[in-house]
């Protein structure tokens, strides 16, 4: 590792909580270069919900480069596009009875959290953002306005301006009530604060911690933000493209979001894509190239991420995702309940599921013992309390069990050295 730690930058981070060189991967095992394998319940930081190197997809994109197909084209026409585009109409947008148009942005999350924002503010004719508690919307400065976690915060050097913050649903002071506080406010003349162009909310929030926003408490977001004449934003990034068991993270909710953010799992296999779904009344504002960047036509990613629509025309894939998910679910409510005065707590919907283990030492205690033992698992939350299982929505039953069986382990040892 000795080329990294001389020329690689101090930011570098992941790579300090894994600190092996890998090799190869398949599906939800990783290798590294010395032969030892690894079950992956990270997954890219959920960008590869079907696996690494998923092989339907592999076919695809070798063929397609062997053609000479497009690898890079702006956001110039080209067949593949058009066939990602139709792959995602039909699969996703028509059977939910939705119309949005598809606006493709720099290829990551944080950049389409940024046009998000912009769309808002253009719409409205309005500056400011409500955002949340514990969120995380990407690490660019719009977008990290809106990012609550202050050790991201504080590299900004700028300040993070026109961003109003309200509790999350389940975080300290957060629910229904909270919601009607701010609207009451905003009904007296004399409160001081402008009415908000757009609130941008998880409806899980997966990097704050795991945390699951109900209906109800959505709906009242939705509800607000029509009467204020506010954009209601869901970014779905890390959450969204079958992680909860549908495509959507907020699907059977009766929500109509004005913008869906995706990014991380759209593109399948792991190469970089990021899209936004706007509500046609508001696309209608862009202006042609007002927010532009060089890799939106990611030819690669267009062809997995065609691919990655044939998992959805059926129900196979999502209902062992339900499956699978119910399996990590009661794994760590065994936990919990095995350690029931230490207050653990577990979150979490289909194959997106959390351990709340209080101190966010333990988790990196824990997180490190499970390395060892050839489980890869990061912590997230509020002061890294919380342990998150994301593992590949294609991981064979055998390799989930091994890896729930070296994560119960690694719990129980990293509390016998507390």
């Amino acid at each position: 590792m000795q080329v990294f730690e001389q020329w690689e930058s101090e930011i570098r981070g992941y790579c300090r909580a894994y600190p092996t060189v890998f090799q190869s991967a398949s599906n939800a095992r990783q290798i590294d270069e010395a032969g030892k394998t690894y079950l992956d319940f990270f997954a890219g930081a959920g960008v590869l919900n079907f696996g690494h190197n998923n092989q339907r997809m592999k076919r695809a994109m070798i063929e397609f480069l062997e053609s000479d197909g497009i690898t890079q084209s702006l956001d110039m026409y080209t067949t593949t596009k058009r066939e990602f585009l139709q792959a995602f109409v039909d699969t996703v947008l028509k059977p939910r009875g939705m119309d949005h148009k598809m606006q493709f942005v720099g290829p990551t999350g944080t950049n389409a959290v940024e046009a998000a924002l912009k769309m808002a503010r253009k719409v409205t004719g309005r500056r400011t953002v409500v955002a949340f508690t514990r969120g995380f919307h990407g690490m660019t400065l719009g977008s990290l306005a809106c990012t609550a976690n202050g050790y991201f915060r504080q590299a900004a050097g700028v300040p993070l301006e026109h961003v109003e913050r309200l509790p999350f649903e389940n975080t300290p002071g957060g629910g229904l009530d909270s919601i009607k506080a701010y609207a009451e406010t905003l009904q007296d003349p004399s409160c001081g604060m402008e009415k908000p162009a757009a609130f941008l909310v998880e409806a899980i929030q997966a990097e704050g911690g795991v945390n699951v926003a109900s209906e109800a408490w959505l709906k009242a977001i939705q509800d607000l933000a029509t009467e204020l004449g506010a954009l209601f934003i869901i970014d779905d990034i890390q959450a969204g493209c079958g992680r909860t068991g549908s495509y959507f993270s907020f699907d059977g909710m009766n929500l109509q979001p004005d913008i869906v953010v995706l990014a991380k799992g759209l593109g399948g296999y792991g190469t970089p894509l990021a899209m936004n779904l706007i509500k046609p009344e508001h696309d209608r504002h862009w202006q042609p190239g007002e927010h532009t960047g060089t890799f939106r036509g990611q030819g690669l990613s267009f062809v997995a991420g065609r691919v990655a629509m044939e998992y959805f025309q059926d129900d196979e894939l999502m209902s062992a995702v339900k499956t699978k998910g119910q399996r990590i679910r009661q794994c760590l409510d065994d936990i919990a309940r095995g350690h029931s005065a230490r207050g653990f707590e577990v979150r979490g919907k289909g194959m997106l599921q959390g351990l709340d283990v209080v101190d966010g030492a333990l988790a990196k205690s824990i997180a490190s013992t499970c390395f060892q033992n050839g489980l890869l698992i990061g912590p997230c939350g509020s002061g890294g309390r919380v342990l998150k299982l994301i593992p590949p929505l294609t991981i064979p039953d055998e390799d989930l069990e091994q890896g729930l069986k070296i994560f119960a382990q690694s719990v129980q040892k990293a509390l016998e050295g507390v």
